[in-house]
């Protein structure tokens, strides 16, 4: 069991991962090693993705929750996939069978050719208006035994009542993009935890973040005990790959997602720069996030930089074994260490 150490105040959210090509048998226990790992990594909860290819998340969730003692699965829920009252069911039934708390990472966009496919053309800033009244009837519902009665442009409930109850305690975290103005003045309105795909920790020393909004980054981190070492591991792990280079200006194309076109102009400015910020990866279409690489002490150092600017969450990307993690974990220890 790692160091119960708690790393920077941080709510630290680690990623089930894709099935891709595994069969179903590996994919199941991919799924509950890392999962463990994560926890034993002393990560408050794991994310769970959704999409039009993915498996569906409420039975991944249900899979982590069996084979785990505490770790919380964060939910990736997406509006036009089923109504409010269902995913307050879902919250509810987790909660008298398991006594776990869920998080809930709310999805306002994606592909939009998997919007396409559903019949879902609403604009980009609808759909956020969508979102809150949704997530509004979900926190009504999961707050208490009340009858709930909502009437908004998108949704209307009336009376509509949760049986069973959610226990008391296990009210659910939300968590939504904080990437456009839409995304931050939702979470501002829902009282969400805004997650970012980050700048540098320095661009937000001369930016300060909303103090009215919770947030939080997603990042990638490898570290290691010298700068060398992480450097030759990231570019091991992540050599250039044309195909996926050809495969992100696609998906450049068909999304309407602000993070993705501000991490790609992100990625041009930070050539230039000599740091732990590394966006190779996102440019060859490995991940959706930044990377922080270096010795475990400058990992930690950047790791710091964007506590002492706010940001209280941080959700790592998809774990490749049990030994990235622990050396993730030890880049937080470090942090925490540097700071007391």
């Amino acid at each position: 069991m790692a160091d119960a150490t708690p790393p920077l105040f941080l709510d630290v959210f680690s990623t089930c991962p894709l099935p891709g090509n595994s069969s179903q048998d590996a994919y199941l226990r991919r799924v509950i090693e890392v999962a463990r790992w994560s926890e034993e990594c002393d990560c408050k909860g794991i994310l769970v993705y959704t999409d039009n290819s993915t498996p569906d998340p409420w039975l991944i969730a249900q899979v982590i929750i069996q084979n785990t003692q505490a770790i919380c699965p964060l939910v990736a829920v997406q509006p036009v996939y089923m109504h409010p009252y269902t995913v307050a069911k879902m919250i509810s039934t987790l909660g008298h069978l398991y006594g776990r708390r869920v998080f809930l990472n709310m999805v306002a966009g994606g592909f939009t050719n998997d919007l396409a496919a559903l019949g879902d053309a609403t604009p980009h800033d609808q759909r956020y208006d969508r979102l809150v009244e949704y997530t509004t009837i979900i926190k009504q519902l999961t707050a208490g035994p009340s009858p709930v009665t909502f009437h908004g442009k998108f949704y209307q409930v009336t009376n509509l009542k949760l049986t069973p109850p959610l226990p008391a305690g296990l009210e659910p975290g939300i968590l939504l993009s904080g990437s456009s103005a839409a995304g931050m003045a939702s979470a501002r309105q829902l009282g969400a935890v805004a997650i970012k795909y980050p700048k540098p920790a320095h661009a937000y020393e001369s930016e300060p973040l909303d103090p009215d909004v919770h947030t939080g980054i997603r990042v990638g981190v490898i570290a290691r005990a010298t700068e060398a070492d992480a450097w030759q591991v990231a570019c091991e792990r992540f050599p250039g790959d044309r195909k996926g280079q050809l495969m992100h200006q696609l998906a450049m194309r068909v999304s309407d997602s602000v993070w993705h076109k501000q991490l790609a102009e992100l990625g041009r400015e930070s050539q230039a720069e000599n740091g732990p910020y590394w966006l190779w990866p996102f440019e060859n279409y490995k991940t959706f996030c930044p990377y922080l690489v270096g010795s475990y002490e400058r990992v930690a150092e950047e790791l710091n930089r964007y506590v002492a600017t706010g940001h209280r969450t941080l959700i790592l990307d998809i774990p490749p074994c049990k030994d990235e993690l622990l050396h993730v974990h030890q880049a937080f220890r470090t942090a925490h260490a540097q700071r007391v």
